[in-house]
């Protein structure tokens, strides 16, 4: 019994698990994606197509289209971003597709075969807590819970499972706080399933922990080294 309560089960640890099988799960409803909103602080990186050199070496200071060389362009707190040539172009709130079909827009007013490619320069997230603690970058469109703490390692057993917390700001106001239990599978599609730009996922220290060993292994290895201990303790005790 004792060895029972000082490992971790996989109803405690393990992810994906059915909620017909463990109805003490919660159930998570599905929700629709939604596109990331740029925010004032964002950066903001684009490249210029066109077949016109000598525009685009001048919008390139002289690199030409395969430049190394990145510059991004910060909102501003008024929602704008101020392009070399143009002006002011109102970006915040706009998605990522319509900051660019903007941007395209402005261009083509001076270069008519203008093709605008944009995107995040600040793509990460943050993790912190009972984890490998760290900022990552997001190399995909919908990156997921899952695959965020791969990145950082996955989950260690002595984490709090059921109370996942994830910071996500709300531009000038106060940050959302979503908490949730990774080890539904109902997680998935749900409004906790993805990740976004300058989220910090927060994992506590479950409160059990400090009493519990990863493998039945190690629980037996624990107990034989400290029989050891005492034996060897003992045996320097007169009358034992």
């Amino acid at each position: 019994m004792v060895m029972l309560s000082g490992c971790y089960p996989h109803r405690a640890v393990g992810l994906l698990q059915d909620n017909s099988k463990n109805k003490k799960l919660p159930q998570y409803e599905n929700t629709e994606y939604v596109p990331y909103r740029i925010r004032v602080n964002d950066e903001i990186i684009y490249r210029l197509i066109t077949m016109d050199q000598t525009i685009s070496k001048v919008m390139t200071n002289g690199h030409g289209a395969s430049t190394t060389d990145v510059n991004s362009y910060r909102v501003y707190s008024d929602g704008t971003i101020d392009i070399p040539f143009l002006e002011p172009i109102h970006v915040e709130e706009l998605t990522i597709e319509e900051a660019r079909q903007e941007v395209e827009r402005k261009f083509r007013e001076i270069i008519p075969d203008a093709e605008i490619k944009l995107s995040l320069y600040n793509k990460t997230f943050t993790v912190i807590g009972d984890i490998n603690s760290g900022t990552y970058p997001i190399y995909r469109d919908k990156l997921t819970i899952y695959q965020a703490l791969a990145m950082s390692g996955d989950l260690r057993d002595g984490a709090d499972h059921k109370h996942v917390r994830i910071v996500r700001p709300q531009g000038e106001g106060d940050p959302e706080i979503l908490e949730f239990d990774i080890r539904t599978n109902t997680v998935i599609d749900s409004k906790y399933y993805y990740i976004y730009p300058n989220d910090v996922i927060y994992v506590a220290r479950s409160k059990g922990s400090f009493y519990k060993v990863p493998s039945y292994s190690g629980f037996l290895a624990l107990i034989t080294s400290s029989v050891a201990l005492l034996i060897s303790v003992l045996n320097f005790i007169p009358g034992w």
